[in-house]
């Protein structure tokens, strides 16, 4: 249970300290990937102390739909919204950002009505197929593959077209690191095949949420100093 916890807490921690760095990016340059990606890593915490509180309290109604809300359902929508910001025209970016708001929207209300189909083990993280019914399922399932459709076909798109331009391969690199982290997150599901299922979730997320930050980094680039000339008459 101690290693549980330990996961668990470095988990949140790590998502919690980078989404307060990406916020402090968004606050001094406003642009709006960022305030995406901020949005995510939060959403990302939030899974996390859900994860955490589980682990620690018991598992219950409340934690597993927070935790299934926030990990299984809106973060990677979220993260889609960034590359679509990153990479697309603004209008476009405009609308997706209404319809991932809607989408976040709904999801928080049918988590918050939906029915248990059967009791929750206090000592067990369960699968969403064992305690929902179809709709909560189908919107994790879909948010999820959509919006990682769109994340990994940023990066390749990205990679094909922009890494032919020396000025731009670090944006090329940085799309590859966030579908990468995207692709170790949707792994949480392939770990607990191996490890104790809390355990896995937990070591995705610190592992995803690692990379992802990492390329979050490479899309900044570094500003250049202003030379000043002064005439002397």
């Amino acid at each position: 249970m101690n290693l549980h916890l330990a996961l668990a807490a470095a988990a949140t921690l790590l998502a919690l300290a980078f989404a307060f760095s990406t916020l402090e990016r968004w606050l001094d340059r406003r642009k709006p990937h960022e305030g995406a990606w901020t949005v995510a890593l939060f959403l990302f915490a939030a899974a996390s102390a859900a994860l955490w509180a589980g682990v620690a309290f018991g598992w219950n109604g409340l934690w597993f739909r927070l935790f299934y809300l926030f990990g299984a359902i809106v973060n990677v929508p979220y993260l889609a919204l960034g590359t679509v910001y990153l990479l697309g025209p603004l209008p476009v970016a405009r609308r997706v950002a209404a319809g991932v708001h809607a989408f976040a929207a709904f999801s928080a209300g049918v988590l918050a009505v939906a029915p248990l189909t059967a009791a929750i083990r206090p000592d067990t993280l369960p699968q969403g197929s064992d305690v929902f019914g179809p709709l909560p399922r189908v919107l994790a399932g879909a948010g999820s593959a959509v919006a990682s459709l769109v994340i990994i076909g940023g990066a390749v798109w990205s990679a094909a077209r922009l890494a032919r331009r020396r000025s731009t391969r670090r944006l090329a690199g940085a799309n590859v690191l966030i579908a990468a982290g995207t692709l170790i997150l949707g792994a949480g599901g392939v770990l607990n095949s191996v490890l104790d299922e809390m355990d896995g979730f937990a070591i995705s997320l610190v592992a995803g949420i690692t990379v992802l930050f990492a390329g979050f980094l490479l899309t900044n680039t570094p500003r250049r100093a202003t030379v000043r000339v002064v005439q002397v008459a």
